[in-house]
C-alpha cells in the first residue's frame, strides 16, 4: 500500500511503525474471510482491509478521527484472526493498537461513553474494586430484564444496553479468595525448576481456582511457584482501550518487580493463564522498544513469558487418571491461537492425558468475549457467542476447555455445558480434583 507521510510525521518512531505495516498490506482482501465482523455485518469498513484504509487516512492527515472512523475501529475485537491469514505479514495488532491511543487522545466521546470506559478502566484492573462491583451486580441482576432490548439492526448501543449486557456477565456468587501475593509454593519432591504466576485481575476474583489448578499441576511435577509481590494488571484492558499511558505504567511496574525477582530468587519463566494476558506480556518489548530505562528489561521479561501449556510441554507429566471418557470441546482462544500462535500443544497435552479432544467448526472466529468488548458492543458480541455455542454443540461435549477466563465467561453464558480450563483438567488427569459445574 502506497502511504504519504511528511519526513517530519516519519520522525515519529510509531508513525514510522506504521508506515512500515501500512506498506507491507497488498489489499488482497484475505483477511475479510475470517474476520468476525465482516463475517457477520458485511461492511468492508468493518473489515481488517476497510480499518486499515481509515487508519491510514486518520494518520496522513494527522487530523481528529471522525465518528465514523470511530465506529467501526471500535467494532474490531482484535482478535487477530487477520494476522493469522494474512500471507504479506501485515501486523495489525501493532495498527490498530495504535490508532485506538489516536481516538483516545483526540476524539470526544459522549459523557455517558466516558464515563462507562473511565469505570471500566477503573475497576477492573484492580481486583478489590472488581469484587465489590461484582457484588454490586448480583444484587442488581435479577432487574436487568427491565433494561430495554435493542431494536433489530441497531448499530450503536446505548449505556442501558450496555449496563444490561454488564449485569448478565455477573457471576450468581463469588468465590473465595485465592493465596495473597508474596506466597511462595514449595515443589513436591526434587526442584525441577523455578516459576512465577501472573495472578490477573478479574480470573482471580471469578475463578481462583484456575490458578489453584496451575498451581497444583506445576507443584506436584516439582516446580516452585511464586506470586510476585506488588505485581499489577499486566495492562492488556486499558491497553486495548486506547489508554496507553495506564497500560506502559502497570507494564514498567511489573517489569521492575518480575526482574527483581528473577535476580534475587531466579526465575525460569512467568507464567500465564490467561492468554490475553499473556499476548500482552509477551508484547512488552514491543510496547516499550523506545523507553530507554526499560526497553531491554521489557525484552528480557517478555522471553520469560509463556502460556501455561507452553511451560508444561517440556514437563514430563505423571501418568494420566483420565480413562478417556471424556469429550472436550476445545475452544482456541483468539489471543493463543492468533496473538500467540500456540494453536496445537492444549490439544496435544489434553489427548496424552486421557481426553477425547474434538475441535470446534469455525474455531478461527471469535467468541466475542475479547476483553471489555462484550460490554462496549454487546450485540455484536452475544451473536458471536450464539455462532460459538451452536458450534460447540455439533461435537456434543461433556465439557469445554478453554486457555483464556473472557472466553469462558462468554462462552458460559450461552450453554450449559461445562466451561473449565485446560490447566483445571489437567489437574484432574493428574491427581486433582474434577472441575466443577459452571
Amino acid at each position: 500500500m502506497k502511504t504519504e507521510f511528511s519526513l517530519a510525521q516519519l520522525a515519529d518512531p510509531d508513525i514510522k511503525e506504521a508506515d512500515k505495516i501500512l506498506r507491507a498490506c497488498v489489499h488482497c482482501g484475505f483477511c475479510t474471510a475470517t474476520c468476525p465482523t465482516y463475517v457477520l455485518l458485511g461492511d468492508e469498513l468493518d473489515s481488517p482491509r476497510g480499518r486499515i484504509y481509515l487508519i491510514k487516512e486518520m494518520l496522513e492527515k494527522d487530523k481528529p478521527p471522525t465518528a465514523d472512523v470511530v465506529k467501526h475501529i471500535d467494532r474490531c475485537l482484535s482478535c487477530l484472526a487477520c494476522m493469522t491469514t494474512c500471507p504479506s505479514g501485515v501486523n495489525y495488532m501493532h495498527l490498530v493498537d495504535q490508532a485506538r491511543v489516536r481516538i483516545e487522545r483526540d476524539y470526544q466521546r459522549p459523557l455517558t461513553e466516558r464515563l462507562l470506559r473511565w469505570v471500566l478502566a477503573l475497576v477492573l484492573p484492580r481486583p478489590g474494586l472488581f469484587r465489590i462491583s461484582m457484588i454490586l451486580a448480583g444484587l442488581a441482576r435479577p432487574f436487568a430484564a427491565l433494561l430495554p432490548t435493542p431494536s433489530v439492526g441497531a448499530s450503536s448501543p446505548g449505556l442501558l444496553r450496555r449496563i444490561k449486557a454488564m449485569l448478565a456477565l455477573a457471576p450468581r456468587g463469588l468465590p473465595q479468595s485465592g493465596p495473597a501475593a508474596g506466597t511462595v509454593f514449595a515443589p513436591i519432591g526434587r526442584r525441577r525448576g523455578r516459576v512465577a504466576l501472573l495472578q490477573g485481575c478479574a480470573q482471580q476474583v471469578l475463578a481462583p481456582r484456575i490458578n489453584q489448578a496451575a498451581i497444583n499441576v506445576l507443584t506436584r511435577h516439582g516446580v516452585e511457584v511464586v506470586l510476585v509481590k506488588d505485581e499489577q494488571c499486566c495492562g492488556a484492558l486499558t491497553h486495548h482501550m486506547g489508554q496507553d499511558g495506564d497500560a506502559l505504567a502497570r507494564a514498567r511496574a511489573n517489569i521492575t518487580v518480575w526482574q527483581r525477582e528473577a535476580d534475587q530468587n531466579g526465575l525460569d519463566a512467568i507464567l500465564v493463564t490467561t492468554s490475553g494476558c499473556g499476548t500482552v506480556v509477551k508484547d512488552y518489548g514491543y510496547l516499550l522498544r523506545e523507553d530507554k530505562t526499560f526497553a531491554e528489561p521489557a525484552k528480557r521479561i517478555s522471553a520469560l513469558a509463556k502460556d501455561i501449556t507452553e511451560y508444561l510441554a517440556g514437563l514430563e507429566l505423571a501418568p494420566s487418571t483420565q480413562k478417556g471418557d471424556v469429550t472436550v470441546a476445545y475452544h482456541s482462544a483468539c489471543s493463543l491461537q492468533h496473538g500467540q500462535k500456540i494453536t496445537q500443544l492444549p490439544k496435544e497435552l489434553l489427548s496424552k492425558n486421557g481426553f477425547v479432544v474434538k475441535d470446534v467448526p469455525e474455531s478461527h472466529l471469535c467468541c466475542g468475549s475479547a476483553g471489555t468488548y462484550n460490554i462496549l458492543q454487546p450485540d455484536i458480541a452475544s451473536r458471536l457467542r450464539d455462532r460459538k455455542v451452536a458450534n460447540i454443540a455439533l461435537v456434543k461435549p461433556d465439557m469445554i476447555a478453554a486457555g483464556n477466563i473472557g472466553c469462558m465467561v462468554q462462552i458460559a453464558g450461552g450453554t450449559s455445558v461445562p466451561v473449565v480450563h485446560t490447566i483445571e483438567l489437567l489437574d484432574w488427569a493428574t491427581g486433582g480434583p474434577r472441575p466443577g459445574l459452571n
